[in-house]
């Protein structure tokens, strides 16, 4: 036959022809399953019925829309193609190769009907509910409308839009369809042989009703929810659905009726069918080689598999959320700001281990010199992890002695004794760490032993905290500033309709100004060069990252000019690459991972965003103008006081970021020798993965380097047994799974929790009320301004890929290392944040609205959710939810 082939005569390589739903039943039925009878009406058949009709170019014509184009239009443009398809006429050639195969199968015989595109049911999108299915069809004329409807379903609204944001042209999708044999069923449902709520692979999440599955996948009956265990196959837990109505064939077709009397209550599964289905479901992913959702029938007491698809959307696997918020240390309070504002996530195994030893030395030793020694007394201060998440930890005896001594400590800031403040900074706290880094670097990790390796890291980490606390020094003093300058402006200067203090201190250089320039930069010289930004649009991001590794030169992009661009964007890696997302050094920096900053350089190619150079030279023009128009009108003893507080505040602002900018200059250098560990670690048959190593516990790493197992790369990988290293087998993927859970859950910004502490302290604390309900969420206004977009809400590094121009960025708190997205957000929202932080200082550079200091945006807002951020009034609404 031309058009038709049987289910066992295809399988996972008959995509083009099959379909993904085909190709996959055929699989199926290839290894032995219980796949009802049936057949394939192949592609080829759907691009016959198109020609034959001449209906391609109009298809394409009408298809032919972008990503971001309104609902309004796929609707248009689905009801022109369909009603095409609806007059189109099935060539006879294919009419006659139905009925033949519909006898094989009985030609008054039931059948389902059910689409099967091309680009569906693939390992990375699996455009599930994107076609149609037809029930219960009898006959030829019937089966004949039946196909003809799931060619046109090929074209529905969502169908495009989904297709659209996956980047999939229109030209290059089929639709084959699948014709099976109906399966009277006494039960249906879906199978996950992994749990979607936590990610969980040793956990199959099953739904079940009475009746047939239509129901159950169009979520229109309560379900049975079942969870099993995937290995011994027992049910862990049971949730009744209460359903009152099934899906029964009626005729040619489906109704709905009551559920009989003798069902009601009644599980829909027991645990056998249960354990049956689970090991069902377990030999099919294996089959697949990757998690399954999988629809099912049960026709007395046998089951029977409709459907496998990859699941696409599984999150990673996590156990549940903590709620208890007990705390390691008694007698003492703990804070959950300063250098903890860059540590947004639980902290990973190792780098928990070795910041708590690396910070209470660190701030111990500041204490030592701005309050004197011999106030604190071993174990005062300490750094510990409550549910993963750092904090601060102060003994309460320790509290009252450190606030006796606060205020000769505040004059020593003032100062700038103590090697602390801007001259502190600028003279001893940056040089020192920016030596320590330089000597390191001179050193190669591959030729270092693996005691030397460990020795370097504790030591640039020390390194990086102890900068820290000088950077602690500099935001008071440059906050200070600010504060100070506005206040006089605002009493003393400031009239009706006169602009805000922060204007006078725009359009100066920083850091983060610098690397965003730099980025803008390339991508103007690469427009300049024939051919390489068009190049550069066409290829993937994840592309140009392995070429940037490999020093290979991506398709379409010549070498020489491929060399020169990576020269320039090395160059630019070199000078900003250290910037951090997140202080937890198993999180990539922008020297490991350069994706945000190419998916930037990309932004700029297409035209999008401002030329920073012009912004700045705009923002310090007006500046400048304004300074002007306000000495001008002032007397000389306000004249002096505005001036010599706004040289202030301007020579400190820039200072803030620069030295925040610089807190990861030893990251990159440091992942290296982590990493160096890792790969020898892995070659001893240690762990699985280089990456594992940032899993391992502080004990587990020394141990593994005293046993000799880290000191050469060429050891020969031999097998260590369990008692040489206390690394148990699963101990990774465990704690992993630990970290995922810890991060769902939303860290109190004090403990113990205590009505009292809140009061005394929490308006001091860096996020805000963290009971927040209802639509509107409160902050604190940063940037002045109202934006209405939809929200993109992003967990790191990992997810700037997913951040499109006019987002609305949410985030927990954001460093110099995010500045690259502000070039596309429309608005900034932050758990976590001030009107003197980061997020506050480049929202103003980039004249877009600010609300900081949520405490929850992040929990309560939702990816595509249409929000209105009021920057003026501190409020972020939800306008639409995502999906409403």
């Amino acid at each position: 036959m031309a058009f038709i082939r049987d289910l066992a005569d295809v399988g996972r390589t008959d995509l083009a022809s099959a379909g993904g739903k085909g190709a996959n039943l055929g699989e199926l039925v290839r290894a032995g399953f219980p796949v009802p009878p049936g057949f394939i009406v192949e592609t080829a058949a759907y691009e016959a019925f198109v020609a034959a009709n001449g209906f391609g170019p109009r298809i394409l014509a009408a298809a032919d829309l972008p990503s971001d184009a309104p609902p309004q239009a796929y609707e248009e443009a689905s009801a022109s193609i369909r009603t095409l398809f609806t007059g189109g006429t099935v060539p006879a050639d294919i009419a006659a190769e139905l009925a033949e195969a519909l006898s094989r199968l009985g030609a008054d015989s039931a059948v389902a009907v059910r689409s099967s595109a091309t680009a569906e049911d693939l390992p990375g999108a699996s455009f599930a509910g994107q076609q149609e299915t037809y029930l219960n069809v009898r006959g030829q004329r019937e089966v004949a409308a039946a196909v003809v409807n799931c060619w046109s379903s090929l074209w529905t609204p969502r169908a495009m839009a989904y297709r659209a944001r996956e980047r999939i042209a229109p030209s290059d999708v089929r639709l084959a369809v699948v014709v099976q044999g109906m399966v009277d069923a006494d039960a249906s449902g879906v199978l996950f042989t992994a749990n979607p709520a936590d990610g969980r692979r040793d956990r199959l999440a099953i739904s079940a009703a009475w009746g047939l599955g239509e129901a159950v996948v169009g979520g229109t009956v309560g379900t049975d929810e079942l969870i099993v265990d995937a290995g011994s196959r027992r049910v862990l837990s049971r949730q009744a659905g209460g359903q009152q109505a099934r899906t029964v064939p009626a005729g040619s077709g489906v109704r709905s009726e009551e559920l009989p009397e003798a069902l009601l209550g009644k599980p829909v599964l027991d645990d056998a069918a249960a354990a049956g289905l689970a090991d069902l479901g377990t030999r099919i992913a294996g089959l697949f080689g990757a998690p399954q959702d999988i629809e099912w029938s049960l026709a007395d007491g046998k089951p029977w598999i409709l459907q496998a698809r990859p699941i696409t959307a599984l999150p990673e696997p996590g156990a549940a959320p903590p709620t208890d918020w007990g705390v390691p240390y008694p007698g003492g309070m703990y804070f959950r700001a300063s250098i903890v504002e860059q540590m947004p996530d639980p902290l990973t195994p190792l780098f928990a281990d070795m910041v708590d030893g690396s910070v209470t030395r660190s701030l111990g030793a500041l204490m030592d010199r701005v309050m004197g020694r011999q106030l604190l007394n071993d174990g005062d201060v300490r750094f510990p992890t409550v549910n993963g998440y750092a904090y601060y930890y102060y003994r309460n005896s320790a509290m009252l002695r450190m606030t006796a001594r606060t205020l000769p400590a505040m004059l020593k800031l003032a100062r700038g004794g103590a090697n602390m403040g801007l001259k502190g900074w600028h003279e001893y706290g940056h040089p020192r760490y920016v030596a320590t880094v330089r000597d390191w670097a001179g050193k190669r990790p591959e030729e270092l032993d693996g005691g030397e390796l460990l020795d370097g890291v504790g030591t640039l980490l020390d390194a990086g905290t102890e900068y820290y606390t000088a950077v602690q020094s500099v935001i008071p003093a440059a906050a200070s500033s600010e504060m100070a300058f506005t206040a006089f402006y605002n009493k003393l200067v400031r009239r009706d309709g006169d602009p805000p203090a922060s204007v006078f201190l725009l359009g100066f250089d920083s850091a983060p100004i610098r690397a965003e320039k730099s980025l803008y930069d390339l991508a103007e010289w690469s427009r300049r060069q024939p051919g390489l930004a068009e190049a550069l649009l066409a290829v993937p991001v994840s592309e140009l990252a392995r070429a940037l590794a490999g020093g290979t030169a991506p398709a379409g992009i010549a070498a020489d000019l491929w060399d020169s661009w990576q020269e320039r964007f090395a160059g630019h890696l070199d000078r900003f690459g250290h910037a951090v997302y997140n202080l937890d050094f198993a999180v990539p920096v922008p020297a490991d991972d350069p994706a945000p900053h190419l998916e930037t350089v990309r932004f700029y190619l297409g035209g999008r965003g401002q030329d920073p150079h012009r912004r700045q030279q705009l923002s310090a023009a007006r500046r400048d103008e304004l300074t002007a128009a306000a000495l001008a009108r002032l007397g000389l003893a306000r004249r002096r006081g505005f001036l010599k507080l706004l040289r202030w505040a301007q020579a400190a602002a820039p200072v803030r970021e620069d030295a925040l900018a610089d807190v990861g200059l030893a990251w990159p250098l440091l992942r290296r020798m982590l990493r160096e560990l890792g790969r020898r670690l892995a070659a001893s048959g240690v762990i699985a993965e280089p990456e594992d190593i940032f899993w391992l516990r502080h004990g587990e790493l020394r141990a593994a380097v005293d046993f000799g197992l880290a000191d050469a790369a060429d050891r020969g990988g031999a097998a260590i047994t369990g008692a040489a290293v206390p690394v148990r087998a699963g101990a990774v993927e465990q704690r992993r799974m630990l970290w995922r859970a810890r991060r769902r859950a939303t860290a109190p910004q004090m403990l113990p929790q205590r009505p009292w502490m809140n009061r005394l302290f929490g308006s001091m604390m860096p996020a805000g009320a963290q009971d927040q309900q209802g639509e509107t969420i409160r902050g604190i206004g940063a940037s002045p301004g109202q934006v209405t977009a939809a929200a993109n809400v992003l967990g790191g590094p990992e997810d700037f890929g997913r951040m499109r121009a006019g987002d609305v960025l949410v985030a927990r708190m954001t460093t110099p290392a995010w500045t690259s997205l502000f070039a596309m957000a429309s608005a900034v929202v932050t758990d976590v944040g001030g009107p003197l932080s980061h997020s506050s200082i480049v929202a103003r550079e980039y004249g877009i609205p600010a609300v900081l200091a949520t405490g929850v945006a992040t929990q309560q807002l939702a990816v595509g959710d249409l929000v209105r951020v009021d920057g003026d009034a501190g409020t972020v609404a939800v306008v639409k939810h995502a999906g409403g």
